[in-house]
């Protein structure tokens, strides 16, 4: 059974290039949220007294319900109006983001973060989808390939944003510039959405069918997979009984997959349709994205944190050597998705291996350069790599979507949202965990401040290394099947 049916409202081309810019600002500072905050952590810490633990929980709580509100909002958006969607999540990101700004506690801070990601997890789905649905063939390629590009820099912005931030409030109170930043750009999207992005839709006249058994078990299954990881600092303090969670994850998951089919065989919608897994190419495309992201956002927060507490770099010029990797990722990003209708898979698998590379370059680097010009050797690696970058996010997600139907447009790309958003908080917690365990273990044994940094961030790159070694893995299969089949693009065999 399909989603209930909704009429297509014809858009000149002008107006799908507004909305879609409206999209985009939208999906920018939601992203920009995830890594600017990460410069704050010791502002935050020295401001509210926060342990490690809340601090964990101040950036990885909103990923957390972001990644809980994705698929239901996705679901809900594919069958009613995308454009209420954006104005309630704007208005409750904007007030959310006051909250964390006049935040007088770390425990204050702590829940309106969790809330702040719950507005996130209800306008992020809406931008696939209207992307999906605005959008066909090569304009698709294009779209998706400025969209690529704004992500990059909004990512690799973040921490030099942040740390801007703290450099004109001060250490102490700095930190909360970061959230007050968010109000007027908030602000000024939403009047975006209410006067410029047009509805693309006439709503059905159907009941939802939202599945709530599966929410409640979907919600459920993310809690018990991703809370171990939540509290993993790489503090002795860890408590290891945390892992044991883990076991009602599996039994979460067997229930929701039981549930879902068996939703679907008595006719009705299940919030997420298993059959989409059966597509080759949203499945590889998936596998390929949730793998990625896995690697890259610990990848920023190491290094910042190298930089920060082992070289000595301030916030703000720490967050500036990502700035060459924003910069080459757009541009690769915008011609990436000019290329992918004509190179496919192939075009991703060689952004993978350029990454792969750079991280590997980037960890040489940073272990062997002196302290006066590690930061020149980082940017230059980074450099590389988000010219590597820009040709993995926009086009793999042009073809992960290539092959899904536009009026499920926004639940798939809600799938691979929450792939990215569960890898982001399992990467950043294992890449952390090994850092800080490092500096635990070896700062008892005595070790010069630099030297015990530089084995930190040696052990929190390797696990950057190896995700990002499964994700090329990924793709270079699905690269092979694909060339078997006598193409590189899904769906042109």
């Amino acid at each position: 059974m399909t989603s209930p049916a909704t009429a297509s409202i014809p858009l000149s081309s002008s107006q799908r290039w507004r909305a879609f810019w409206v999209c985009v600002s939208v999906a920018a500072f939601t992203i920009l949220d995830l890594s600017k905050v990460n410069v704050g952590l010791p502002a935050i810490e020295a401001s509210l007294g926060a342990t490690s633990t809340q601090l964990q929980l101040v950036v990885s709580g909103y990923i957390l319900t972001f990644g809980l509100a994705l698929v239901p909002f996705g679901r809900l958006g594919d069958q009613r109006s995308r454009k209420v969607l954006f104005i309630v999540g704007l208005s409750l990101f904007t007030v959310t983001s006051a909250a964390c700004a006049l935040a007088p506690s770390i425990e204050v801070l702590m829940a309106a973060r969790l809330v702040q990601g719950i507005a996130a997890g209800i306008q992020m789905p809406q931008v696939m989808g209207t992307i999906q649905q605005l959008f066909t063939g090569k304009e698709r390629g294009r779209a998706f390939g400025l969209f690529g590009a704004t992500i990059g820099i909004a990512t690799a912005f973040g921490p030099t944003l942040g740390g801007l931030m703290i450099a004109i409030g001060g250490e102490t109170d700095g930190w909360r510039g970061i959230f007050w930043f968010n109000v007027p750009l908030c602000l000024l999207v939403l009047a975006g959405v209410i006067w410029i992005l047009p509805q693309t839709r006439q709503a059905s006249g159907r009941p939802l069918q939202l599945d709530p058994v599966g929410i409640v078990l979907f919600g459920l299954m993310i809690v018990s997979l991703m809370w171990p990881f939540l509290f993993t600092t790489g503090s002795p303090e860890d408590d290891p009984n945390r892992w044991w969670l883990l076991t009602a994850f599996v039994l979460f998951a067997a229930l929701f997959f039981w549930w879902e089919r068996r939703y679907a065989a008595s006719g009705r919608q299940p919030l997420i349709p298993f059959r989409m897994f059966r597509i080759r190419s949203f499945r590889n495309g998936t596998l390929v994205v949730v793998a990625y992201f896995t690697a890259i956002p610990p990848m920023f927060l190491l290094g910042t944190l190298f930089l920060q507490l082992g070289v000595g770099l301030e916030p703000v010029f720490a967050g500036m050597v990502s700035i060459g990797f924003a910069v080459a990722s757009a541009a690769s990003s915008y011609y990436g998705g000019l290329l992918v209708n004509r190179l496919g898979r192939q075009l991703v698998t060689i952004g993978l291996v350029t990454v792969l590379v750079s991280v590997v370059a980037l960890t040489i680097v940073a272990y062997t350069m002196p302290r006066e010009t590690v930061a020149y050797g980082m940017a230059a690696a980074l450099l590389v790599a988000g010219a590597g970058g820009g040709l993995v996010v926009s086009p793999n997600q042009t073809l992960t979507l290539s092959e899904i139907a536009v009026r499920e447009g926004g639940l798939a790309g809600s799938v691979g949202q929450l792939g990215q958003r569960v890898g982001t908080a399992v990467g950043t917690a294992i890449g952390l965990s090994l850092f800080y365990a490092s500096i635990y273990r070896e700062k008892d044994a005595g070790l010069d401040s630099l030297a015990v940094y530089h084995d930190a961030y040696a052990y929190g790159m390797a696990a950057v290394g190896v995700f990002l070694a499964i994700a090329t893995l990924v793709s270079v299969v699905d690269l092979i099947g694909l060339r078997r089949r006598g193409t590189l693009v899904p769906g042109t065999d």
